[in-house]
């Protein structure tokens, strides 16, 4: 009978993943500026080529109908106008903040979060920011591409241009899409100098919770990256200022989280924690669906 031989560990042969190509919508104006730039500068870290996309449009409604005549056609092209003047100044703008990455820039006439959807293909990560004041015709909704897109999305928090990296929390829940953003982030997992696969239980779960952490803990250690397991427990409370809490404890700027939802009424419902980091993100999170 032949016998098997185990490797040693020592013998294991780690293949550091990375990020190829990065997408990110760019936009006049300062929240597009932030986005661009942490998206560029992870861009150049990772020796990745990143993406531009450039989208607007507008939605005619009544006002181009056959009853307006020659004064709705004229107010049509006008907005048509002002979009290509836009999109010039999203180039400019993008090229600008992008500088000293290898970069593409591609624009379209369409809901940004839809450009961002169909151009996902061409990405291994999208870059996004919490929903802006300027309407889903200007700025890309971060749920629908996160839902729709099938790629893990990086949201950037307000006023953030700079994502370090070098300390990272997980927060761990099993299920599928946990698992699934624990693949999809390690990228970021395996050059970090610390990472923390953190748990958040009630009490009477918080051994089952430290199990699955160590696990996770060990199979992550055979992919190169050195994690530590942590469990916490509250009773009541916010879950998400748990997570974000033991992240400003050691000093962590990225929060990796699975990401829970389902359409309803033609909107997206939300757990609480995904809610939160979806719109209200005090350091950089990366979100898969």
């Amino acid at each position: 009978m032949q016998k098997t031989m185990e490797r040693p560990a020592t013998e294991v042969v780690v293949r550091p993943d990375t990020y190829g190509t990065i997408l990110v919508h760019a936009e006049p104006g300062k929240a597009s500026s932030h986005r661009v730039e942490a998206a560029a500068r992870l861009a150049r870290s990772l020796d990745a080529r990143l993406i531009g996309l450039g989208a607007e449009t507008f939605d005619p409604g009544p006002y181009s109908g056959a009853f307006l005549g020659y004064a709705g056609a004229e107010w049509v092209g006008l907005v048509q106008e002002q979009i290509a003047k836009n999109l010039a100044a999203a180039e400019t703008a993008f090229r600008r903040d992008a500088a000293g990455a290898d970069v593409d820039w591609r624009t379209v006439q369409d809901y940004p979060h839809r450009a961002l959807i169909d151009t996902a293909h061409a990405a291994d990560l999208i870059v996004v920011s919490p929903p802006g004041d300027r309407g889903r015709q200007q700025s890309a909704e971060p749920a629908d591409v996160l839902m729709s897109a099938g790629r893990p999305v990086l949201i950037v928090p307000e006023g953030r241009s700079h994502l370090v990296g070098m300390s990272v929390v997980v927060a761990w829940k099993n299920t599928r899409e946990c698992r699934r953003a624990l693949t999809d982030a390690l990228p970021f997992l395996q050059r970090a100098e610390q990472v923390v696969v953190h748990a958040v239980a009630k009490p009477v779960n918080a051994a089952g919770a430290a199990r699955e952490t160590e696990d996770v803990v060990a199979n992550l250690k055979r992919h190169g990256v050195d994690a530590r397991p942590l469990v916490t427990s509250i009773d009541d409370g916010s879950v998400e200022s748990e997570i974000e809490r033991v992240a400003a404890l050691n000093g962590a700027d990225l929060i990796v989280a699975g990401a829970y939802g389902h359409s309803r009424l033609r909107e997206w419902a939300f757990g609480g924690v995904t809610e939160s980091f979806l719109h209200r993100p005090n350091c950089f999170v990366l979100l898969s669906h």
